[in-house]
């Protein structure tokens, strides 16, 4: 009797216990839930048309500096020495840019002498101050009669890239109408595409190591004099550039070199406002169609330059990789930093980076407490300031719940439930 006595006070006890906690559960204020921070706005990058470039250019004819045409005079083909040249050893012992030691192959060189002849009276010195070098390109005959009815189609499938093989046997076929000179041409053109030392099979040529070479081949021709019909003088020093690739890449430098402005007519060409590394990264973006910025500091520099000269792509890039590096920065090392956002933000908008620009506004707002308390927030204009307030995280609302909840658990001398 004695020991249910015990335990029926025990159980009544404890029920009481458990009435009294969940009473006070039910009075005591709950933590404030703070809310994820808004969505980041999206940067959308631009598809590469970087072959569409270069067959464009053939298309127009800009900067034309070779000419190649039957022994009749019947048809003239115009082309560009550097780009043939990118894509080919043949052309590069035919324009006298390698030897044939340095090329070492005999079929390169038996073709290029069966196809070809460079008209010697035609291929003259450097034109003389003001006049513009591609005045008198560079006369070729080539020597098959079948070869050149088709020049036209080859120079497109070399213009687009070198890797759609299979249009070029179509397109051929359709014009000759012949099997047998349709594979005597395609058997010329894989020696013209030919890498010295191997053999050539149509599975190479409809390989992508063709498409590789063909988007890292101008990057031989990058910076060096070699082929070079233009000079920019930036800093001091001289840095040599083809026109046909330029004009090809860059629609301001089209303008420049084909309209009624001094560029079109001198080799020597000044260039201000920018510094010699960063005008080198964009000539090697025009050549390659890729950049990599050192910093995020080169990388604006970058975006300035591709907004003088209106290369959307380049712009785009930049502003990928600019932002791509301040996400993977921790907050440790955003708080430290002496790189200045709103210097950031106020280049973005002065040279018309609207993306960035409006990126930024929402970075400086979601880090609201790391800006803050740094001295350039106060740099913000009244718009952007107000903005900024709008989108802070964490909002000052929650601020105001946390710090009520912190003096009620201090009041209340119990433990937080959230810490």
């Amino acid at each position: 009797l004695e020991y249910f006595m015990i335990q029926s006070l025990n159980q009544k006890s404890s029920e009481k216990m458990k009435k009294k906690k969940k009473t006070q559960k039910c009075h005591r204020v709950q933590p404030p839930q703070l809310e994820q921070p808004e969505k980041m706005p999206i940067l959308k990058g631009e598809a590469s048309h970087y072959n569409a470039d270069l067959h464009n250019l053939l298309c127009c004819c800009q900067c034309a500096d070779v000419v190649f045409h039957p022994e009749d005079l019947s048809t003239m083909v115009e082309a560009h020495k550097v780009i043939l040249c990118s894509v080919s050893h043949l052309f590069m012992l035919l324009f006298e840019v390698k030897s044939a030691a340095d090329i070492r192959d005999a079929s390169i060189v038996r073709t290029a002498q069966s196809l070809f002849a460079v008209e010697t009276g035609t291929a003259l010195p450097p034109p003389p101050h003001g006049v513009p070098p591609c005045a008198s390109p560079v006369r070729v005959v080539v020597k098959d009669s079948v070869f050149c009815s088709c020049l036209p189609d080859i120079l497109h499938f070399i213009y687009s890239g070198a890797f759609h093989w299979e249009r070029l046997e179509e397109d051929i076929k359709k014009k000759l109408k012949d099997p047998e000179k349709t594979e005597h041409v395609l058997e010329k053109v894989k020696c013209i595409l030919k890498t010295p030392g191997k053999l050539n099979t149509v599975k190479d040529c409809r390989s992508q190591q063709m498409k590789r070479l063909y988007n890292t081949s101008l990057r031989l021709f990058f910076n060096t004099p070699v082929l070079a019909d233009v000079i920019f003088k930036i800093q001091g020093a001289t840095v040599p550039a083809h026109r046909a690739v330029l004009v090809a890449r860059c629609e301001v430098m089209a303008a420049m070199f084909n309209g009624n402005y001094l560029e079109a007519n001198n080799v020597l060409v000044p260039v201000y406002g920018v510094s010699k590394d960063t005008f080198l990264s964009f000539l090697e973006y025009l050549y390659t169609d890729s950049c990599c910025p050192a910093s995020i500091l080169q990388a604006m520099s970058l975006l300035i330059c591709a907004e003088m000269y209106q290369v959307m792509r380049l712009q785009h890039i930049c502003e990928l990789y600019i932002i791509t590096q301040l996400q993977s920065m921790p907050s440790r090392e955003l708080a430290s930093t002496s790189l200045s956002i709103v210097s950031l933000l106020k280049k973005a908008k002065f040279h018309n980076s609207d993306c960035l620009s409006t990126w930024l506004l929402h970075f400086i707002a979601t880090n609201y407490l790391i800006f803050s308390q740094k001295p350039e927030f106060q740099d913000l204009s009244v718009e952007e300031r107000h903005f900024v307030e709008m989108h802070r995280w964490p909002s000052s609302v929650y601020l105001k719940q946390l710090a009520d909840y912190r003096n009620y658990v201090h009041s209340q001398k119990c433990h937080c439930a959230v810490m």
